[in-house]
């Protein structure tokens, strides 16, 4: 028994020689940049629809609802899919179910059509965050996962930085229905080469044994089910952690989804930048976005590595740091009359939320227990999504009806901000597992 624990204790101390669990990340990156593209085409082709169809800013607005409100709604059978069945398949069989949506899209002609896309749309991605998370703590001990969830987490940022320059010389070729049949066939695609290649730790012949004992000795190792642990599903929702998650995501996703919605219409009606323009000025905020989280991740790695926190203290820290700033620099956009000035609130605004999603993802790997890590993802991201369904609406209405932005960034920026109370005062205690431990 003693030797056992000394084994353990010196693999999870020493560095392992090889890092191939680091190349698992690329499908992480590769998928969720996929996922962000065809989220973020919306938010591109918004002009060309607005022309072409005669929608309103609010109808626009309404579509990102949509979208928010069914992809909250399937975080909570997806989080339990996923533990019950396995990552893999779940991953796998949603993004083709969301690239086919995304493809239609392109088809169809009216707000009634669309609406329905975005809702598919939706229940194909509801799965995506919440495997990368329990995908990220079978190949990562807790130490490395902030980092882990911070680079694959990055993807929703590389996707719209990227979205721009892609998508805006697509549709002004080929039309705005051309962004949604390129990024769709590119989603089905990948999902094929994901499905025939990737494989489990316990799985995986790439994986040496000596990095296999590394990654179990700090807490991963091998996807477990449902079927292992001693909670019930739905006592989750007791759990004070778990409703700390919740209410502080609904607060950072309301903010989140004001950005990846509105940004590009407000450089656009703030402004009056050509539409070519539009492609490089974009996407600028986004790769502040990816490398701000990535930084955080990294940070919070140090931190643990020092000792000067534990896993879950250091992201909670981060979290509030985060949140805080990301408030700063939404409420003062609206107050900034120069291009250059508010391109550097967004990149500055949305390293800082971004920096708030990765670190809730990996938190929420810390707070789960093992069987239960989508289930718990999920369930944080469905308070998110919650609230991120209002926000583009309300938003939008705003935009109307007072032909100004200012009310919209300033309140989303206060209710990003409450994001930190949720996280330092509630988001605290881990969910043991009697059985699985």
């Amino acid at each position: 028994m003693d030797k056992d624990i000394i084994t353990a204790s010196a693999a999870a101390t020493r560095p392992a020689r090889l890092n191939y669990r680091w190349h698992v990340l690329i499908w992480l990156l590769l998928g969720g940049i996929i996922n962000y593209l065809d989220r973020a085409s919306l938010s591109i082709a918004a002009p060309g629809m607005i022309q072409e169809l005669g929608l309103t800013r609010t109808q626009i607005g309404l579509l990102g609802s949509v979208f928010a409100w069914t992809y909250a709604v399937m975080q909570l059978p997806a989080g339990w899919v996923i533990d019950r069945f396995g990552a893999k398949r779940a991953y796998a069989l949603g993004m083709i179910w969301w690239s086919v949506a995304t493809w239609l899209t392109g088809v169809v002609g009216s707000i009634s059509g669309l609406v329905v896309m975005r809702a598919l749309l939706a229940v194909g991605e509801a799965p995506c965050w919440p495997t990368s998370a329990k995908i990220t703590a079978a190949w990562f001990p807790a130490k490395e996962r902030g980092f882990a969830t911070g680079v694959w987490d990055s993807s929703s940022k590389w996707g719209p930085a990227l979205a721009p320059a892609m998508l805006v010389a697509l549709m002004i070729a080929f039309g705005w229905r051309s962004l949604f049949h390129v990024t769709g066939a590119f989603g089905i695609g990948f999902a094929l080469l994901f499905l025939l290649l990737y494989r489990n730790p316990v799985d995986s012949q790439r994986l040496s044994k000596e990095e296999l004992d590394y990654i179990e000795a700090g807490g991963g190792g091998r996807e477990r089910s449902l079927a292992t642990s001693s909670l019930k599903w739905r006592s989750l929702f007791t759990r004070r952690s778990v409703w700390g998650m919740i209410l502080g995501y609904f607060c950072t996703i309301w903010l989140w989804n004001i950005f990846l919605v509105f940004l590009p219409l407000y450089l656009l009606d703030r402004f009056h930048i050509s539409f070519a323009q539009l492609g490089m000025y974009a996407g600028i905020p986004w790769v502040g976005g990816a490398l701000g989280e990535i930084a955080v991740g990294y940070l919070a790695k140090k931190i643990v590595d020092r000792e000067l926190a534990s896993p879950i203290g250091a992201k909670r820290l981060l979290i509030a740091c985060c949140a805080a700033g990301a408030a700063v620099c939404a409420i003062a956009i609206p107050f900034t009359h120069a291009l250059s000035v508010t391109l550097v609130l967004f990149t500055i605004g949305l390293a800082f939320i971004a920096a708030v999603i990765g670190s809730a993802w990996a938190l929420a790997a810390d707070i789960a227990p093992s069987s239960m890590i989508a289930s718990v993802s999920a369930i944080q991201n469905f308070g998110g999504y919650f609230g991120g369904a209002f926000s583009p609406v309300v938003a939008g209405f705003i935009v109307d009806r007072t032909g100004s932005y200012a009310l919209a960034f300033i309140s989303g920026g206060a209710i990003a901000g409450c994001a930190a109370l949720f996280y330092w005062f509630m988001a605290r205690q881990p969910i043991r597992d009697d059985a699985a431990a």
